[in-house]
């Protein structure tokens, strides 16, 4: 990180216990040099063990992922990220539309058969990563699954999740397939409107296709990350938390970039 974006980042960082006065030891290492070795992780796609030597030791660094994925913490970071960009760029905090799709990724050897499947109409044999992201592109929420996982089974469950937390949130936008009972079960069980943004038969070719194309951004920054390139998570709560560092890796330089630059005269 450069410094304008640890000024960003270090305010919203969530607190150690040790530091509130619960008791617990204090971390041997720089919360800026372990979050600078996670994001080199997920950015250049390589193995844990590979970390290199500048950063603090790589089981040190694993165990601070794996605490903050099992605490519940990267989501609750990215959380605050996502807010603090919503409200710089003059948006409520809390979105009231959003966009729901999928995309299904090869797995990697390591990933087991009982979190993987095949994907009959991609032709893909691993994991599906279902999101639901605001107008800007920001993730609001998402599930890992076996590939072969239906788009509209995992919607129910995902849909739920985002309307609990996302209280304002009343329209969502998807393409064809979620349509059918999904449709009613969204306007009836989560007071949530579902509007299916079709493909017209007569179009040929590439189309940019209204609302649909923000997600598909956000799927094209995911492959960008080279550790999101293919699936390489033994679990799919890691998967998960790779997706969210992902996210902060974007928005830390978002705001950065914006708060860097000179005020107008």
């Amino acid at each position: 990180m450069t410094d304008s974006e640890w000024a960003v980042v270090r305010p919203l960082l969530p607190v150690p216990g040790w530091m509130r006065g619960r008791g617990g030891q204090p971390e041997a290492y720089c919360h800026r040099a372990i979050l600078d070795a996670i994001r080199y992780l997920v950015d250049n796609g390589i193995k844990w063990r590979a970390v290199p030597a500048d950063f603090p030791p790589w089981d040190r660094v694993y165990a601070f992922f794996r605490r903050w994925r099992d605490h519940g913490l990267v989501k609750e970071f990215h959380d605050r990220l996502r807010g603090q960009v919503r409200t710089d760029l003059d948006r409520d905090a809390e979105p009231t539309a959003g966009v729901i799709d999928s995309q299904s990724v090869k797995a990697d050897a390591v990933v087991g058969s009982d979190s993987r499947g095949f994907d009959g109409g991609k032709l893909v044999n691993g994991r599906k990563r279902h999101v639901v992201v605001d107008t800007l592109g920001l993730l609001l929420d998402m599930m890992v699954t076996a590939a072969d996982i239906g788009d509209r089974a995992a919607a129910r469950v995902l849909l739920g999740r985002v309307t609990d937390t996302h209280h304002r949130l009343a329209l969502v936008w998807a393409d064809g397939g979620y349509t059918g009972v999904l449709v009613d079960h969204c306007l009836t069980t989560l007071a949530l409107v579902l509007t299916v943004v079709r493909r017209s038969d007569d179009q040929k070719g590439f189309v940019v296709l209204p609302k649909r194309w923000i997600v598909e951004r956000f799927f094209a920054h995911l492959m960008r990350t080279r550790r999101l390139a293919r699936d390489y998570e033994r679990r799919t709560t890691s998967a998960e938390a790779v997706i969210y560092w992902s996210m902060i890796l974007l928005m830390t330089r978002r705001l950065a970039r914006r708060r860097s630059r000179p005020e107008p005269a």
